[in-house]
């Protein structure tokens, strides 16, 4: 016990030393026992106490060069900051704070509303450019939003409505920025532009990615209306879907099927797939397969079938119909056929199925058409083949005279086309086709 009491003595000097170097003015304590110079360094700092805000509740007296501050001050930091202020008197050897946070509300509340008026007052003064400000603010978005409601300009610009609709929204929100702009120009806050501009980038970020297939179909549908890669009416087949096409609005691709349903794909599925368009040319080929007998002639045989086809008045005459062997088999031998149409007059569906009807009946004519596949199953029972009656053979019936071709009008296809142009006329706003634009 003797030895930590000792140890605690010698330690009180050394905190008392220590806190008079860090909280006392510093330098070598000059030898002046003056009562008028203990009064010239407190008229001093009274003197300048009166000169600052918050120090009216000071008390201020000095003895042998030690400064005693005594009072009130509105918080702990003005009175902590007393003591840096008197330590830079000369003459000032020590310093004695004693100040206290004051507790009486009526003196804390007066800063308060003192700073409210000199705002309120600030308001009043600032009002007048404020009002400047947002005329010429509103009137920049006039202006802007005045020139996208012209027509003339934007629609020749652009190569369908939905592209020039999309300039007037760019027009509109470069107005709104740009009278934003200005009219922070005119009171002086340009600063706050940035943090406005960088808090929209990071929402508009935010968004973008949460809406990301949205971003995409729209990006695809603008693609879409300015490349053009079908027309109204045309027979497209999209990702295995094949109809006629309605219209393409700002989301999907609408088509039409030939069941007479509605098929709606998005318009980014569109733009990343492979377009099979059908329409694209007047021309289009047919192609078939019939089987001949094993032992007929092959070249007569393919001459047959291309007389047949160039015979039939709705196969075009160039390009030329063409046959080809295409295998060999057990039974028969197999060819192909393919012929041409003109598919804005002529009905594919129909055109192939005269054309198989009326190529077979001519093979049938010549007695070169392909067996039926027969299997001969014999039961002996004991008897010798020598023994055995002969088979007679079978005949075949004459063939029958073939009906007349048949009418192969693409009919169904303009009903579709009706249908089509039907609901286009009701819809028309929401298409973005045109049929004036420029092919890809």
């Amino acid at each position: 016990m003797r030895l930590f009491a000792f140890l605690i003595c010698l330690a009180l000097p050394f905190a008392a030393i220590a806190q008079t170097t860090t909280t006392q003015p510093a330098g070598t304590i000059t030898i002046q026992d003056d009562a008028a110079a203990d009064a010239k360094i407190a008229n001093r700092i009274r003197d300048i106490l009166g000169e600052l805000d918050g120090y009216s509740d000071v008390s201020v007296t000095v003895s042998s060069g030690i400064v005693t501050l005594r009072g009130t001050t509105l918080d702990m930091t003005t009175a902590a900051q007393l003591a840096e202020l008197v330590g830079r008197v000369e003459g000032v050897v020590a310093i004695e704070n004693e100040v206290l946070e004051t507790t009486d509300v009526v003196e804390r509340l007066n800063p308060a509303v003192a700073r409210f008026k000199a705002r309120a007052y600030q308001l009043v003064a600032f009002l007048p450019l404020a009002l400047i400000a947002f005329g010429v603010f509103i009137a920049v978005i006039f202006l802007g939003f005045f020139i996208a409601r012209l027509r003339q300009p934007w629609d020749r610009l652009s190569p369908n409505a939905f592209i020039a609709d999309i300039y007037r929204q760019i027009i509109r929100l470069f107005s709104i920025i740009a009278g934003l702009v200005i009219a922070l120009d005119f009171v002086g806050a340009t600063a706050l532009l940035s943090g406005i501009l960088g808090a929209a980038g990071i929402v508009g970020l935010a968004i973008g990615f949460a809406v990301r297939d949205t971003v995409e179909n729209f990006i695809a549908s603008i693609m879409l209306s300015i490349r053009q890669p079908f027309r109204p009416n045309d027979t497209v087949e999209i990702e295995g879907d094949t109809g006629k096409v309605i219209r393409l609005t700002s989301r999907a691709t609408i088509l039409l099927s030939f069941d007479g349903n509605h098929i709606r794909i998005p318009n980014s599925t569109v733009f990343k797939s492979r377009i099979v368009n059908f329409s694209r040319n007047n021309e289009r080929r047919f192609t078939f397969a019939l089987s001949v007998a094993s032992d007929t002639a092959l070249d007569e045989a393919r001459q047959l079938a291309e007389n047949t086809l160039n015979a039939l008045p709705f196969v075009l005459k160039a390009p030329e119909a063409s046959v080809w062997i295409q295998s060999v088999d057990d039974f028969w031998i197999t060819l192909n056929m393919a012929a041409w149409i003109d598919q804005n007059e002529t009905s594919m569906v129909l055109a192939r199925s005269e054309a198989i009807r009326l190529t077979q009946a001519a093979f049938d004519t010549a007695e070169i058409s392909a067996p039926v596949p027969t299997y001969r199953v014999e039961n002996l029972n004991g008897v010798a083949p020598s023994q055995r009656e002969p088979q007679k053979p079978v005949e075949k019936p004459a063939p029958a005279t073939p009906a007349p071709v048949q009418e192969v009008e693409a009919k169904a296809d303009k009903e579709l086309e009706k249908i089509v142009d039907q609901e286009r006329a009701e819809l028309s706003r929401d298409d973005l086709l045109s049929t004036d634009a420029d092919e890809e």
